[in-house]
């Protein structure tokens, strides 16, 4: 399956967020997504969201305020 990236910039919490949330639906588990996002509280909603969800986060950066995460989902 083709990589799948995800541009949330410009949207504040929690629409980032919910918006990762139907992209894994629409993935099989196991698969990742690629999330950026440019809302100062997206390294936090993200952990809590893949802590809680049964996602993993496998990778996340800062590039001067552009966030980019590599989300696994480990759940359905």
């Amino acid at each position: 399956m083709q990589e799948q990236i995800f541009d949330f910039t410009g949207l504040k919490c929690p629409l980032p967020v919910l918006k990762a949330r139907r992209a894994l639906k629409s993935i099989d588990i196991g698969q990742t997504i690629t999330v950026m996002a440019d809302d100062l509280a997206a390294p936090i909603d993200f952990k809590h969201f893949c802590e809680t969800a049964g996602h993993q986060l496998e990778h996340q950066s800062d590039q001067n305020g552009l966030f980019t995460f590599i989300i696994r989902k480990l759940s359905s």
